[in-house]
């Protein structure tokens, strides 16, 4: 008589957030550039993610699976925003602070970060500040491990290029 593997143990939700939210909000915070939106983004991404918990056995999983859903979100809000939620106004709120730094050293890159193109950020953010392989961060963006390589040499290509002080004119393209 065989005898199947007993079923992994179904993932709590209240335990995974106790021991991931720490990471996930700073996956948030490198996505959305701010502490509030950080926020906000990543209890919208868990609401999306509630509905189908139950079928994510493997905490890796669910880390890839929280994160799509966050890159998936901020993208949305992006693209709504200059619809429906940005308004103009007779007064200039007061402006929002950015995201405090929690590790030495990301004070002085961070500004730096947070200025690169979105996928660019992304991928810098996951690959270098979430220490995530390529396969990883390929699947946290749904995106290939070639675009996950470019998004990431030009990010920190880009980088290098600030902290230098070093302009690299755009190529000319040669008109026929």
């Amino acid at each position: 008589m065989t005898t199947l593997p007993a079923a992994p143990a179904r993932l709590d939700l209240a335990d995974y957030l106790a021991e991931r939210r720490p990471a996930l909000l700073r996956a948030a915070r490198a996505i959305a550039r701010n502490h509030q939106d950080a926020e906000d983004l990543l209890q919208s991404a868990l609401a999306s993610v509630c509905v189908r918990w139950s079928g994510i056995r493997d905490h890796r999983a669910a880390d890839a699976y929280v994160r799509r859903a966050m890159v998936n979100q901020h993208a949305s809000w992006f693209r709504q925003k200059w619809r429906t939620h940005e308004r103009a106004t007779e007064t200039v709120p007061e402006p929002r602070t950015g995201w405090e730094p929690s590790e030495p050293g990301e004070h002085e890159l961070w500004p730096l970060v947070v200025a690169l193109p979105p996928k660019q950020r992304s991928a810098v953010v996951l690959r270098y500040y979430e220490d995530l392989s390529e396969a990883e961060t390929a699947g946290a963006l749904g995106c290939s491990r070639g675009t996950v390589k470019s998004n990431t040499s030009r990010g920190v290509a880009s980088l290098r290029r600030t902290i230098s002080g070093t302009v690299v004119p755009a190529p000319e393209r040669a008109h026929p």
